[in-house]
């Protein structure tokens, strides 16, 4: 019996989800609720084993970020399909880096969700038309070409450590290195993906492999 459980804010999505999966033999839906904290909470109040399959939306009314969510419960035991409406790509790819296994429009037939629950719990890889467009959509992505010492100073920065403390690691000086976040973001203004903040930074390392979900709190 595969344990599915249902993470959307939207109850009427969650509600077709359910019906649907009621349909399908050795589908057991567990859990149903509108973020991922209510699922931890259910977890630990009821003492139950992960989902094995949990299918996400991308973004929650929470405040929560799709990187989080998915980390959460990849980490918990659970592979993770995200349910968008794919309007965001960035924020897709992010889903993908943080260990989603893959997508599935919400604009496709409930068929083809199920279809991709039952591939995913028999571990089979989730090629669908909505992955290998993240994926294509990855490569092709306007790319900043940092050059490798802006490369090495975002991955630094981008983990949260100051400026002066990348610098001394890299043996530069600090004029340098700030010098060379600023072409950074340059760059990636140019290519049409501004990074104002620390935290958008961290985003586009992660996007661009750079960062790893791992690195971007090892060197925190």
């Amino acid at each position: 019996m595969t344990r599915v459980a249902l993470i959307d804010d939207h109850e009427s999505v969650r509600l077709g989800l359910e019906a649907a999966c009621a349909r399908v033999d050795d589908m057991d839906i567990v859990f149903s609720g509108s973020s991922v904290t209510e699922y931890l909470d259910w977890r630990a109040l009821s003492g139950s084993a992960p989902a094995d399959v949990v299918v996400l939306d991308l973004t929650l009314g929470d405040g929560t970020t799709v990187t989080e969510n998915v980390r959460t419960l990849v980490v918990d035991g659970s592979s993770v399909i995200i349910h968008s409406v794919a309007d965001r790509p960035a924020a897709v790819r992010e889903a993908l880096a943080a260990g989603a296994v893959g997508i599935v429009s919400k604009s496709s037939p409930i068929d083809e969700v199920l279809a991709a629950v039952v591939a995913v719990a028999s571990g089979e890889p989730l090629n669908n038309v909505e992955w290998a467009s993240a994926v294509d959509g990855d490569r092709a992505f306007a790319d900043a070409q940092l050059s490798t010492r802006e490369r090495e100073v975002l991955r630094l920065y981008a983990t949260g450590l100051p400026l002066k403390i990348v610098a001394d690691r890299l043996g530069i000086a600090y004029s340098t290195a700030k010098e060379n976040i600023t072409r950074v973001r340059v760059k990636y203004v140019d290519v049409g993906r501004p990074a104002p903040t620390k935290v958008d930074l961290l985003r586009r390392a992660v996007e661009d492999g750079i960062l790893t979900p791992i690195d971007d709190a090892g060197d925190s």
